[in-house]
């Protein structure tokens, strides 16, 4: 006995059996400093108060927190609430404790009563009444702010309490379309069948009395489809009347703008009426794919796009306005208004809404904060938004989504084995013999790359490539030895190996297995962008004197025509400006050669990690080079970082070389090599194009965005640059404009 709650004990068959009866507390309010007084005399079980997990799309250890009190089911509003908060939530439903905790509504809106409000705990209660806050029923917030929790998915030992309620028998996490006609079943992605859900260890149908269009779109949206479409059921009457069904759902009510079956109005089935739907039959639902998953696939032109995501469908929300990409700002940022951008790209609804610069932060403007879209809207555009002061957001605060993609079975098609880990290995993929006997095989190594490895990974589903390597001999043999794919060249934007250009017939030189193409995949890579206005700001035309270039011409900075001129005598005219490359992806970037390869060049003093880093380049109105630089990537470094992120990066006296997320390497305009010698340049209207990472020898997670263009007009004396721009800042219109009339781009985008 603690003074604090009667304890009783029974011995049964060796069980030890403690049953805890908590006294009745007074509630504080977030106004009230002294703590609440207990008392002795303990409170029958019935009284105390249960709390579910609730809400979609979610797992059995998360969701919307919701409290039953006063015969009401009822929320807790987000203001103030936090880790420790979560730990009593997680602790008091019987896990060890708490991984995370979510704001706004991410596992959507409850109804009702919201019953807290500012919780402030201790992390010592044993449940959420004990907490401060503003007392029951007291709160200025709307169900928009609805707060949930993550516990870590670890039960506490014994733990038994009737008052948690398990939402699990009465949820839907998984629905499928089982097709009809045997040759729809071969045929992926799956668009039309009949419903299924998950239950119990086996599937279960949905009893389609009352069925609206509406609860058609939001089936199709969590199975990757963008629209429905009316089925024919008379085609599949016959075939159903045949069947013997098991329902678990007796009624659905969507409105059509849910991003999850589990946020509609259900009907659960009663335990004697599962095989019985009175004047109904099996629902029947039929969706139209995106144009990434049909057959004859066509480029989509919208005005908003997904960048920095790892996997298909999912990235930071980009949208175009007045021919200029920007990014969205997370305030308020939910799962209605990501669901309308992933149908606009041809996806199905939101799975997830990410706020916080989770897929990185963009460059360049950001044009809509306060998004609330209700989820039937055709675009992100036709949604009410609040337009954007410098003061509202930052690149940190940018919006992002992961869409529901239909399934495909293309990680099927492929695997890695020999590899350390599950992230990397040699690359096989199934293949079929002249008998449609099917087995798997090798690819040749020779010309794979990190393109082609980008693809092979995104087919895994296991994210970005780090590297394509041509040789796998230091990995594990396996049985399969023969080369069923060579000549592969992908564009790196390819849903699966099959889908690029290969050779007919193998042609491998190294046929042997050791020179196989291998992968090594991750999550995350880094993805470098030219601060662009700060070129166009510092660039100016220096005559320097061949006296002073010595270092440059060993280094292979100068044009052809230096090796001519008459050294030490005379000059070479150098366009001239400082390069500030940011690191806005979301790992390091560094060298793919390891520091023991590192070329020592000793006019300099310094070394080189890659041969070739960034080429510098001037273009005539038809492309054509008319002048070139290139720069080789010495220290590279953190020259200077976004507040709150440290420096990992300094190269001086040999030390480590890269970019860490969220700092840039700052190129002076007053290095060597830092220029174009523009020596031989006649004047004239030319395009500036600076490229970071030509070779892709280092991964990144967008290689759009590594070149950089001007406008630049040169009078044979004076120069000047406009419209200096990241390559895919503007729209493909403004694009084509822009190399169509070097010089002479419309302003409005400049």
């Amino acid at each position: 006995y603690n003074g604090k709650s009667n304890t009783v004990c029974t011995l049964t068959r060796g069980l030890l059996l403690v049953l805890l009866f908590p006294c009745c507390l007074t509630q504080t309010t977030a106004s009230n400093t002294t703590s609440a007084t207990p008392t002795s005399s303990p409170q029958p079980r019935t009284d105390r108060l249960k709390v579910r997990l609730t809400g979609f799309p979610r797992k059995h250890n998360e969701g919307r927190v919701e409290l039953f009190h006063k015969g009401e089911w009822g929320t807790i509003c987000d203001d103030d609430f936090s880790i420790v908060n979560a730990h009593v939530l997680c602790r008091q439903l019987g896990f060890v404790e708490a991984t995370g905790w979510t704001h706004s509504a991410k596992y959507g809106k409850g109804s009702g009563k919201i019953w807290l409000d500012n919780v402030l705990c201790s992390g010592s209660e044993k449940s959420i009444e004990q907490c401060k806050s503003r007392g029951w029923g007291n709160s200025d917030c709307t169900h928009d702010e609805d707060a949930g929790v993550v516990c870590k998915d670890e039960r506490i030992p014994g733990f038994v309490d009737s008052n948690v309620i398990d939402v699990n028998e009465n949820k839907i996490e998984e629905v499928r379309l089982q097709p009809v006609v045997v040759a729809a079943k071969k045929k992926l992605p799956i668009t039309e069948g009949v419903v299924e859900v998950k239950y119990k260890d086996g599937w279960a149908q949905v009893c389609d009395l009352g069925w609206t269009i509406k609860n058609t779109r939001v089936l199709c949206g969590m199975l990757g489809f963008p629209h429905e479409r009316k089925v024919n059921k008379n085609f599949y009457k016959l075939f159903l009347e045949r069947q013997k069904s098991y329902f678990h759902v007796h009624s659905v009510a969507c409105t059509g703008t849910e991003v999850h079956l589990a946020a509609c109005p259900l009907e659960f089935s009663k335990p004697n009426s599962t095989s019985t739907c009175v004047g109904g039959s099996p629902a029947v639902i039929s969706c139209m794919p995106g144009p990434l998953f049909m057959q004859n696939s066509i480029v989509l032109q919208t005005n908003v796009r997904l960048k920095g995501g790892a996997r298909l469908g999912e990235g930071r929300v980009e949208v175009l306005k007045d021919s200029e990409w920007g990014t969205v700002c997370d305030d308020r940022w939910n799962l209605p208004s990501a669901s309308v951008v992933c149908r606009e790209l041809g996806f199905g609804s939101a799975k997830e809404a990410f706020t916080g610069a989770r897929m990185g932060q963009g460059m360049g403007p950001i044009y809509m904060n306060e998004v609330k879209c209700v989820g039937h809207e055709k675009s992100i555009w036709s949604c009410p938004f609040r337009n954007i002061t410098s003061e509202d957001c930052q690149h940190m605060e940018d919006a992002a989504v992961r869409c529901n993609i239909p399934y495909m079975g293309l990680e099927n098609k492929i695997r890695i084995t020999g590899g350390r880990t599950q992230n990397e290995g040699r690359v096989e993929v199934l293949s079929a013999d002249p008998n449609g006997t099917l087995s798997w095989g090798l690819i040749c190594g020779e010309g794979w790359s990190t393109k082609e490895a980008m693809v092979a990974c995104r087919q895994l589903g296991l994210g970005y490539a780090n590297q394509g390597l041509q040789e796998t001999w230091y990995w594990d043999s396996s049985n399969v030895t023969d080369m069923v794919m060579s000549g592969v060249k992908c564009t790196g934007s390819e849903l699966s190996l099959s889908q690029c250009q290969h050779h007919k017939t193998i042609s491998c030189q190294k046929a042997a297995a050791k020179f196989s193409a291998g992968v090594i995949c991750s999550e995350t890579v880094s993805d470098l962008v030219l601060n662009a206005s700060l070129v166009q700001q510092t660039v100016y035309i220096e005559d320097r004197p061949l006296h002073m270039l010595y270092c440059a011409a060993e280094e292979d900075c100068l044009s052809k025509s230096a090796a001519k001129a008459n050294w030490p005598y005379g000059h070479r005219r150098l366009l001239r400006f400082s390069s500030q490359i940011h690191n806005i992806g979301r790992a390091d970037f560094k060298p793919k050669a390891g520091r023991h390869s590192w070329v020592w060049h000793a006019c300099h003093a310094h070394y080189h990690s890659m041969d070739i880093f960034t080429h510098y380049d001037l273009l005539n109105a038809n492309g054509t080079k008319v002048a070139e630089g290139h720069k080789a990537s010495f220290c590279l470094e953190d020259t200077d970082c976004h507040e709150g992120v440290s420096k990992r990066y300094e190269c001086a006296n040999f030390g480590d070389q890269g970019i860490t997320v969220g700092c840039w390497d700052l190129y002076r305009h007053d290095i060597d090599c830092q220029w174009i010698d523009i020596t031989d340049v006649k004047p004239g209207n030319y395009i500036m194009q600076v490229v970071i990472n030509p070779n892709q020898e280092v991964a990144e997670s967008d290689f759009t965005n590594n070149a950089m263009k001007c406008n630049c007009k040169y009078d044979g004396h004076r120069i000047w640059l406009h419209n200096c721009h990241i390559g895919d800042a503007f729209s493909e219109e403004a694009e084509r404009r822009f190399e169509k009339y070097p010089g002479q781009l419309n302003n409005k985008i400049s």
